[in-house]
């Protein structure tokens, strides 16, 4: 059976990274600033910006946001953004468009800053939203290689521990939906656990307990490597299909690459007894395994 993951999910996946300025602009902002070019800019362009920037200033529905919300950083911004583009045109007059251009940037800079101030309340929530809703999809796709796996293996436990994580993502919709952000995030959190657990218990043939008291740090050591071998086996029930995409598939290999010289040296250090050093390089190589997973658009907690 073929691993999928839908396209809605991953579109959850990119709607976390640009949510915490999904508020700082409408349909009358101007877009963010891009990045100076090379060759000289073009002077009816920088007209058109201009007038672009000072329509946000002064007339938009951010400028109206600013106004309505009675917040004095916000406005201070605001009048910081006035003061730019008043120089902006001083440096147009002058027909130094470079300089123009630059101002224009800053003045943008600033406006975005201060409807971002304005509500700072809805772009914070939205963002736990946004958050929350990427954390449950990625539990999803944890819980169906949970099932799979399961089956496969004809492993009861496991069966009955999916159908808990199953009802641990009911629950914590139901918190969302009534508004408890905190406790939903919790709850759903306990399921990735719960259900990468599992997962880990099935790759080992044993049930899986982690604990954070250790005897010694040889026995914290094991727990390290465990740790890591269970990353390494996401990488493969999450990402094998994705691996498809050559681009997408050289990032991965780059942070496994580097995760796998992180491992050997701690394995390298064990040898000589010092497992604090082995400790630290094992976290490290987990943490790259835990970018390639990111960054193929599945979020993992850490």
């Amino acid at each position: 059976m073929m691993f999928r993951i839908s396209p809605a999910r991953m579109r959850i996946a990119c709607a976390l990274l640009v949510s915490s300025i999904a508020r700082a602009a409408d349909q009358d902002a101007a877009p963010p600033p891009q990045p100076a070019a090379q060759q000289s800019p073009d002077r009816s362009q920088i007209e058109r910006k201009l007038d672009s920037i000072g329509t946000l200033i002064e007339k938009s529905s951010a400028a109206k946001q600013i106004e309505a919300s009675q917040v004095p950083t916000a406005r201070e911004k605001r009048e910081a953004a006035r003061v730019l583009l008043g120089k902006a045109q001083a440096a147009f007059q002058k027909s130094d468009l470079a300089a123009t251009s630059k101002l224009l940037d800053d003045a943008a800079r600033q406006m975005f800053e201060a409807v971002r101030l304005a509500a700072p309340q809805q772009v914070t929530q939205d963002k736990a939203r946004a958050d929350f809703d990427a954390r449950v999809e990625s539990v999803k796709v944890l819980l169906e290689a949970q099932r799979r796996i399961a089956g496969e293996k004809n492993n009861g436990a496991a069966i009955e521990s999916a159908r808990k994580v199953e009802q641990q993502i009911k629950s914590a919709n139901d918190l969302a939906a009534a508004g408890k952000l905190d406790q939903a995030r919790a709850a759903i959190d306990q399921a990735y656990l719960d259900a990468k657990v599992s997962i880990g218990g099935m790759r080992t043939g044993d049930t899986l307990v982690h604990t954070l008291t250790f005897a010694n740090k040889e026995e914290e050591y094991r727990y390290e490597l465990d740790r890591n071998d269970t990353h390494q086996m996401l990488i493969k029930v999450l990402l094998d299909e994705k691996r498809q995409t050559g681009s997408l598939d050289r990032m991965i290999q780059g942070f496994q690459d580097k995760a796998a010289e992180l491992r050997k040296q701690a394995e390298a250090q064990a040898a000589k007894k010092d497992f604090e050093g082995a400790i630290r390089l094992l976290e490290q190589s987990t943490t790259e395994l835990v970018r390639a997973i990111r960054g193929a658009g599945v979020y993992i907690p850490g």
